[in-house]
C-alpha cells in the first residue's frame, strides 16, 4: 500500500495544469521540475512517513519563491537546509516572512520530526499562481475563482482521500482563505470543522511586534488539535 509520503507524491506530480485563466494569470507545477521533485521527496519520505493521520493546515496557494523552489510548502530554500536537514545548491536568498514564522511555530512544538508526525502542511490550491510575473492568489479576482473552482475542489477531495487525513478538523491559514474553504468545505462535506488562523504572511507584515504572542497563539491552537490533548 502507497505510504504518506507516496501518495503526497503523486498527487503533486500529476496535478492537471488548468485549461483556461482569466487574461495575464499563468499557473505553474514546480513539481514537474526534476530539481524541486527531488528535494520535495526527500522531505516527503523523511517526514511523512506512515502515521496516525494528520491534521491538515492549508495556505492558498504556493509561492514561486517558497514552494515554487523547495517543492515543499511554507518552507523556503533556508529553512529546507537549517530547519529540515535537507541540503541543496538553491540561492539563499532573503528569507520569506511566512516561512519564519511557521518554523517558529514548528520549533515551538518540538521541530519538524514531532510537528510533521501529526500536521500535513499544504495548499487549497496546489499550483504556483503568476500575474505579470508576480504571486497571485486564487481568490485575487472573481474571474479567477470562478475559472479554478473545480480544480480547488478536486485539490481538496484528492488530499483527503488519498493521503487520509483527519477528517474531524481542518485548518486554514488565513482568513481570506478560509472563506473560501468553508464554502467548499459546505458543498464537499470533508471536514468537521475548520479553524481559521491569520495567515502567516499577515502576521509577519502587519503584527510583527507581537510575533511572540502570535506564535503562541498558533502553538496553543495547533496543540488542541493534537491526538489526547
Amino acid at each position: 500500500m502507497p505510504s504518506f509520503a507516496d501518495q503526497l507524491l503523486q498527487f503533486l506530480r500529476t496535478f492537471p495544469l488548468p485549461t483556461a485563466l482569466p487574461a495575464g494569470v499563468v499557473a505553474q507545477s514546480p513539481f514537474r521540475e526534476p530539481a524541486v521533485f527531488d528535494l520535495l521527496s526527500q522531505f516527503a519520505h523523511k517526514f511523512y512517513p506512515d502515521a496516525p493521520p494528520r491534521v491538515a493546515l492549508l495556505g492558498i496557494n504556493p509561492g514561486r519563491l517558497g514552494m515554487g523552489r523547495t517543492g515543499v510548502a511554507f518552507t523556503d530554500p533556508t529553512a529546507l537546509s537549517a530547519f529540515c536537514g535537507i541540503e541543496h545548491d538553491l540561492p539563499r536568498q532573503r528569507p520569506e516572512t511566512s516561512t519564519q514564522f511557521v518554523y517558529k511555530v514548528i520549533n515551538e512544538m518540538g521541530g519538524p520530526a514531532a510537528f510533521y508526525q501529526h500536521f500535513y502542511v499544504g495548499s487549497l490550491y496546489p499550483l504556483v499562481l503568476l500575474r505579470n510575473g508576480l504571486n497571485y492568489n486564487y481568490y485575487d479576482s472573481p474571474a479567477l475563482v470562478k475559472a479554478l473552482w473545480p480544480d480547488i475542489q478536486l485539490s481538496l477531495r484528492q488530499q483527503v482521500e488519498a493521503l487520509g487525513l483527519r477528517r474531524d478538523v481542518a485548518v486554514s491559514l488565513g482568513k481570506r482563505n478560509g472563506e473560501f474553504f468553508k464554502r467548499l468545505n459546505a458543498g464537499l462535506g470533508l471536514f468537521d470543522e475548520i479553524v481559521v488562523l491569520d495567515h502567516p504572511r499577515y502576521l509577519m507584515q502587519y503584527k510583527s511586534r507581537n510575533t511572540a504572542a502570535n506564535v503562541a497563539h498558533y502553538v496553543e491552537t495547533l496543540g488542541q488539535l493534537l491526538p489526547n490533548s
